[in-house]
Parts: C-alpha cells; sequence; structure tokens
C-alpha cells in the first residue's frame, strides 16, 4: 500500500486530488493537510511514498516545502508533484529546478494525475525506496 501526503489549502481541491488517487492499484493510504507547516509537522509522522502539493498557500508555500524535503537527508527520496494554478514556463522550470517531480496545472484530468503519480511510485518502488 502507498501512502501520499496531499498538501493543498482548498478543501475542494483536496477531495479532488484523494478521490482521483484512490483509484490506484494496490491501494493508498492519504494523508490531507492544509498547508505547507501542517505537511512539516506531518512528515515525520509517517513514511510517505509520495508527496503532491500545491504552490500558493498561507504560511509556508510549496515551494518552501519542497526546498524543506529536497534538503532533508530523511525525506529526500520523496516524489514530489506540484499542482499549481501557476502554468508559466518559468514556474514550471521553478518547482523542477526545486526538486519536484512533476508540474501538473489546474485544472487536470484525474486520469493525468494517476498516470503521474502511478509513473513515480513505480520508480520509487524500483529505486528500492
Amino acid at each position: 500500500m502507498s501512502r501520499i501526503l496531499i498538501v493543498e489549502d482548498s478543501p475542494t481541491m483536496r477531495s479532488l486530488l484523494t478521490s482521483s488517487l484512490e483509484e490506484l492499484e494496490g491501494g493508498v493510504k492519504i494523508t490531507e493537510v492544509a498547508n505547507g507547516f501542517e505537511a512539516l509537522r506531518q512528515l515525520p509522522r509517517g513514511s510517505y511514498d509520495l508527496v503532491i502539493t500545491d504552490v500558493n498557500m498561507p504560511d509556508i508555500n510549496g515551494l518552501e516545502l519542497i526546498s524543506f524535503v529536497k534538503g532533508n537527508e530523511a525525506y529526500r527520496h520523496i516524489p514530489l508533484i506540484i499542482v499549481s494554478t501557476e502554468g508559466s514556463e518559468r514556474d514550471r522550470e521553478k518547482g523542477l529546478a526545486l526538486g519536484a517531480d512533476a508540474y501538473l496545472v489546474k485544472p487536470f484530468e484525474p486520469e493525468e494525475l494517476r498516470d503521474v503519480a502511478r509513473m513515480l511510485l513505480e520508480r520509487s518502488r524500483g529505486a528500492g525506496g
């Protein structure tokens, strides 16, 4: 079973992300938090296989969260997906440069999210993570 941490300040978008991912093969355990600060508190409590984060959030934004995760030895192996309304090439490049593995622009199709999540989870398992 894969453990996924969803970091998104919009309750509607959190629900959409969760319902999109619940159909992944092998089962998933999804933890939802509303901002980057809550994500930092949640990370030590679980062994996550994937983090999905929005960029524009109060407190700690998604880019700051990615910087923390990728700069921390305990978490840097965790694949990250950015989901954001910020769709410019500059925004995408910045997120990927910080260490995100994928960048989806809202709105996106649930199947697109599932495909990217499935690929990253399989790659992570193949790497022994």
